[in-house]
């Protein structure tokens, strides 16, 4: 027995020691991939960058060291990559400052973003072939946001069995009225706006004919600044590409799209690097040395941090407002950590100007007011320029509204002056389940929010007056921020949603262009002459980001990566519907443009 005990004891001492060990090892080796992939990138003469496109893009990336613990030692094709757009423009603006790259080469694989953060890189491409280097795009298959960023190229390569995806844009929002009937939920709900249409999902089994107008109206703004953009780098009419979109053309052997000259030339995967070779004029047995985007970002800038002290800020916003999807995720605007934020940077004499970048549908509209008024603050003691990215409507908007100046892209959603608020009546399910509840209360409305009943008429009128009050603040803020007067400005809120060009026709946008743009016009506001741009807030460490990371967040988002995400985020809502706001300031749960 007493050696039975030994051996026992023996074992498991050596199984935890084993585990120790192997834990040091593992976060050694994990230390050692970081510092790796953080080590200043030499830059070869005759490189070429390469915008490998297949994944997702983000306001900003930052690295799960998740990723770097569980990455598998074999990718497939499959393996979606997170990408900021900071660090996308950032490189190619090294990439045109570099003398020894000589080109960009974008492989368009798939990459989910809106068209706005595409605008800006397309952008971004347009402003690097000023510098007479070339920017060559290469695809099996283009989707149709690729094909657009792609058309700025010099050159556009498809595979010979490849195809060219251009049909034109849909918007087709998903209903869950029946599904919620037949497990016993039914959506109370109260709203102001008669374009609100961010409730449609729960109450209806159709879009509403408001609802039906205004996509249909931003859809032709979007898709008439693509075709537009696309018609003028590839020297085509917009009658032309429409006409391709009406024959759904990707159907069609690849040698139609160069006939019809929206690609150049037919060539195989395998033959790409001698064809870009040729181009940077090296020897087809040489080497040509190849950066991606993580090359990139460890590329030294030619600039160094200017010694004046002074800091143009530039501050990102981006996701839900304190709650709906982003109670699920590691993402998000927390309204709280915000306004920290911006109270930092009101009372850092050595920031000059922020430049508050906003990529929000909107969310909680308690928190929305909150950071409209450290806004407010900041903009009393320095400029407040807002650049809009994919999306900043409803919420967004709100936060949005009292800065100095706005830019936004001209395919950027916006505006969605509205607010709702929504309370599920659960009785039916109760019933279903066979469980019975019942009440005493000293005062009328005392079980107020008990989910197992419907509303009364007491419950439903506060209830509508408090969406009404918060409309009223809604209107006011951008009323006094846009300098339109109230009853102007309930004509083009109402909940509708407009395109970055349109709302600066209604003045809802000062002016059109990306993240440059703010920038140009917050230094003009501070009138310096010397300065540093700095990113706000500070991307978090390895070790910090590690202790951050909700393992459970990590595998959901791995899980519901791709299509699965859409109608994910549709039912969050309802999944944490105990965390958030009941009055929401929101954009539609899933715009869902193709």
């Amino acid at each position: 027995m007493k050696d039975f005990l030994k051996f026992t004891l023996a074992t498991v001492t050596g199984i935890v020691i084993s585990s120790v060990v192997l834990f040091f090892i593992s976060i050694l080796v994990v230390f050692s991939m970081v510092s790796s992939s953080e080590s200043e990138t030499q830059v070869r003469k005759n490189s070429v960058m390469m915008l490998d496109l297949n994944g997702t893009l983000a306001e900003r990336s930052q690295e799960n060291p998740l990723d770097l613990i569980m990455k598998d030692d074999y990718k497939t094709k499959d393996d979606y990559k997170t990408y900021g757009l900071d660090e996308i423009l950032s490189s190619i603006k090294k990439a045109k400052e570099n003398e020894d790259i000589k080109g960009i080469y974008i492989q368009a694989t798939s990459l989910g973003a809106g068209f706005a953060s595409l605008e800006e890189i397309r952008n971004a491409l347009k402003d690097f072939k000023e510098s007479g280097k070339f920017v060559v795009a290469y695809g099996d298959a283009y989707t149709q946001g690729l094909y657009y960023l792609s058309s700025v190229a010099d050159k556009v390569l498809l595979n010979p069995q490849g195809m060219l995806e251009w049909r034109g844009l849909a918007a087709t929002p998903m209903f869950f009225k029946d599904l919620l009937e037949k497990v016993g939920v039914e959506m109370q709900v109260f709203k102001v706006g008669t374009y609100k249409s961010a409730v449609e999902p729960f109450i209806s089994t159709e879009m509403s004919a408001a609802n039906r107008e205004q996509i249909n109206v931003y859809l032709s703004s979007i898709w008439g600044q693509i075709t537009s953009a696309v018609a003028e780098s590839r020297n085509l009419s917009v009658e032309a590409l429409n006409k391709e979109a009406d024959r759904m053309l990707m159907f069609y052997p690849a040698e139609e799209s160069v006939k019809n000259g929206l690609v150049d030339t037919l060539i195989y995967k395998n033959d790409v690097r001698d064809y870009l070779k040729n181009l940077a004029g090296i020897d087809k047995d040489d080497n040509m040395p190849v950066l991606g985007i993580q090359d990139m970002i460890n590329v030294k800038k030619n600039v160094p941090r200017d010694k004046s002290g002074n800091v143009i800020a530039v501050y990102y916003a981006y996701g839900e407002i304190d709650g709906g999807s982003s109670a699920s995720t590691d993402e998000g605007i927390n309204s709280e950590k915000v306004i920290k934020d911006l109270r930092k940077l009101k009372d850092n004499e050595n920031v000059k100007a922020v430049v508050l970048r906003v990529n929000s549908p909107g969310g909680s509209a308690y928190g929305s007011e909150q950071i409209w008024y450290a806004v407010n603050q900041l903009k009393k003691e320095k400029p407040v320029i807002v650049s809009m990215g994919d999306y900043a409507a409803s919420g967004g908007y709100y936060i949005s509204c009292n800065a100095d100046t706005i830019v936004a892209e001209p395919t950027t959603l916006t505006g969605s002056i509205g607010i709702f608020g929504m309370m599920p009546n659960a009785k039916g399910l109760t019933e279903k389940l066979g469980v019975n509840f019942d009440v005493v209360k000293t005062n009328p409305y005392a079980d107020f929010g008990n989910l197992t009943r419907p509303m009364n008429d007491g419950e439903k009128g506060l209830m509508q007056m408090y969406v009404n009050n918060g409309y009223e603040l809604f209107l006011t803020r951008c009323s006094d921020g846009r300098g339109i007067s109230m009853e102007e400005l309930d004509k083009i809120a109402q909940g509708r949603v407009w395109t970055g060009s349109t709302a600066k026709e209604l003045g809802l946008v000062d002016e059109l262009g990306g993240l440059d743009k703010a920038l140009e016009i917050a230094i003009a506001k501070a009138g310096v002459d010397a300065y540093t741009v700095m990113s706000y807030p500070k991307k978090e460490g390895f070790l910090e980001s590690l202790m951050n990371t909700n393992p459970g967040n990590y595998i959901k988002g791995r899980m519901l990566n791709g299509k699965m995400s859409d109608m994910y985020r549709q039912f969050s809502i309802i999944e944490n519907f105990d965390k958030i706001d009941r009055i929401q300031a929101r954009v539609p749960f899933e715009l869902n443009i193709q």
